[in-house]
């Protein structure tokens, strides 16, 4: 079934994201430093708890798990997930530990660096044994980041609820997060984002992340190819005002195809150039904060019923296309959550394009 300009239906089925949910403080005044700021505006985040969020909005069904600290800021943020319809049974609160905050500095074009307070936080405290095990197996789809793998025990913690997520046959989501400044060095995060890459059956990264991952400064296909493991489904590349790249296992065999002249008779029907890019959608940019977030929850709330979406190049076109509409509002207004659209502004933002 599909909705205005041929966009696949809203799924019904579940969509948990693991991870870390903190305050982001954002400056009220663009192109300054944090010393130079006036002031702060105060804006719930997170990446896995934002695509959370930005699946609620957009219709979909969505829960969150991860741990918060037993204070203000963490009962606030626990609040907003459930005032956005989603599920917060799979919150644990600490009392020993506070809530994460960022300070977010934001520059003239929108972009952001970080810094973080987090020693530690109380999303870095989760343990395996806290994990609500039953909402994980519940979902369909399960997604993470790569900031709850820096420290235990909480690195374990995401390695269980992997796990059993797997088991229980849900679509393991991977958008590592990039953020260096949270890394011991950037060796060690390299390593501990590549050492779960082969479990993840869907992979967002930004250009930024490619770059980081590859060591190559090049935006192409190779690259993007260099990424890819044998039981990938669909490997995306966002390109911020420049949209973004899908690669699937179909577009994977294609080089196959083209390398081994010997079979390309008989090979034909399995290769379909399945790899491609999507156009931006171009508005005045304000913040970029959740923007990437918005994208994957937009994209996981089309394919959570249906993954032979990953399978048809027009249709996902039109889910990548209404991704990149989510994300594009996002970026135009400060902080993350706020910003995030509802599914009638994303029709009409491509509508009108």
């Amino acid at each position: 079934m599909a909705l205005n300009n041929g966009v696949p239906a809203t799924g019904t089925g579940l969509i948990v994201s693991f991870g870390e949910m903190l305050i982001d403080f954002v400056p009220t005044v663009s192109g300054v430093s944090l010393a130079e700021a006036p002031g702060f505006l105060k804006a719930p985040g997170g990446a896995p708890a934002n695509v959370a969020i930005a699946v609620a909005r957009l219709g979909g069904k969505a829960a969150f798990v991860g741990k918060l600290g037993d204070d203000e800021f963490g009962h606030m943020l626990a609040g907003i997930l459930k005032e956005n319809g989603v599920r917060a049974d799979g919150i644990t609160f600490d009392q020993g530990a506070r809530t994460a905050l960022a300070f977010v500095t934001l520059r003239a074009d929108g972009e952001r660096e970080f810094m973080f307070y987090r020693n530690p936080s109380a999303d870095m405290l989760l343990k395996p044994e806290e994990l609500n095990l039953e909402l994980i197996r519940s979902a369909k789809v399960f997604h993470y980041g790569s900031i709850s793998l820096i420290v235990e025990p909480c690195r374990s913690a995401h390695l269980k609820a992997m796990e059993v997520a797997k088991e229980a046959g849900c679509l393991l989501s991977y958008d590592p997060n990039l953020r260096l400044p949270l890394w011991p060095s950037p060796e060690e995060a390299r390593k501990q984002i590549l050492s779960i890459w082969e479990k993840a059956d869907l992979i967002k990264v930004s250009d930024v992340e490619l770059e980081f991952l590859t060591g190559s400064d090049k935006i192409d296909d190779e690259s993007a190819l260099s990424l890819w493991h044998p039981n990938l489904k669909l490997l995306l590349v966002t390109l911020g005002e420049h949209g973004s790249r899908y690669y699937t296992e179909y577009g994977r065999s294609l080089d196959v195809c083209f390398v081994s002249y010997d079979v390309i008779d008989v090979s034909w029907s399995f290769c379909n150039n399945f790899k491609g890019s999507v156009d931006a959608f171009h508005v005045n940019t304000v913040d970029t904060t959740g923007a990437g977030d918005s994208f994957v929850g937009a994209l996981l709330s089309k394919i959570v019923d249906d993954q032979s979406i990953l399978e048809d190049e027009p249709r996902l076109r039109e889910v990548l296309k209404y991704a990149n509409a989510c994300g594009a509002i996002t970026t135009t207004q400060k902080g993350a959550i706020p910003a995030l659209p509802k599914e009638e502004d994303a029709l009409k933002l491509i509508k009108g394009a």
